[in-house]
């Protein structure tokens, strides 16, 4: 079944950026669907946020999430734009980091967001226009000891928006990059930095008015890798 409004679909829902995501598209018009793990908790934010709809599904399970994005298909129609902000990280020295940890990582940051495009892009390339905007962070372009087990799924996952990207492209589809370089605005990144000032958080409405300036560039402007960060962010 489609939709009158414009679809959005984001993939990776918490209480920052997925949710500021959620409402900024809200507010502009869009049926939003909403992934994560946690049924209870993603029915909770459906209920808060009218014209938005709750698929609990885990990613890392690639047949159950392939499965969830044919389901929203199905019932909602094809999204006209796809925010991938599903993370997953461990964060352990790389003498106790598991190799089932870094798989894991793997499938949520990197296979995941194959899979997604995989079930979602031909439609989009069909149409002639649509956008796939993946959110990332810091650890997409360097590697520090203690992202070990997160930054090499990452930069995995940069890598393969840029070949999604240098793919769709030319077929009428934007594919960006977002890169949060910055510690989110949530209450507990704040409970871990309390001697921090306000303006050293990235607020999570900016970032997804950034995600959602994106989708809107005009086709003689797209940007593939979009890098934001406070303004007293030492970089």
């Amino acid at each position: 079944m489609s939709n009158a409004k414009p679809h959005c679909l984001v993939i990776g829902v918490g209480k920052g950026t997925g949710l500021a995501c959620v409402r900024r598209f809200l507010d502009e018009g869009y049926a939003v669907s909403m992934i994560a793990r946690n049924a209870e908790r993603l029915r909770g934010f459906a209920d808060q946020h009218p014209g938005s709809t709750a698929y609990a599904t885990d990613i890392t399970e690639a047949e159950q999430f392939r499965a969830t994005l044919q389901q929203i298909v199905a019932e909602q129609g094809n999204p006209e734009v796809v925010i991938y902000n599903a993370a997953m990280a461990t964060f352990k020295p790389y003498t106790e980091l598991t190799t089932g940890e870094l798989e894991t990582n793997f499938a949520a940051n990197t296979s995941g967001l194959l899979i997604a495009a995989q079930e979602l892009a031909p439609a989009m390339e069909a149409a002639g226009s649509g956008a796939l905007i993946v959110t990332g962070n810091t650890g997409a372009l360097r590697g520090t000891p203690r992202f070990i087990g997160f930054s090499p799924t990452k930069a995995s996952q940069r890598i393969l928006a840029e070949s999604l990207a240098r793919t769709l492209g030319p077929r009428g589809v934007h594919v960006a990059y977002v890169v949060i370089d910055a510690m989110i605005d949530m209450p507990m990144v704040r409970d871990r930095n309390l001697d921090k000032a306000d303006d050293f958080f990235a607020k999570p409405d900016d970032i997804a008015n950034e995600v959602y300036h994106t989708v809107c560039q005009p086709r003689s402007t797209w940007s593939f890798l979009v890098q934001i960060r406070p303004f007293g962010e030492n970089w």
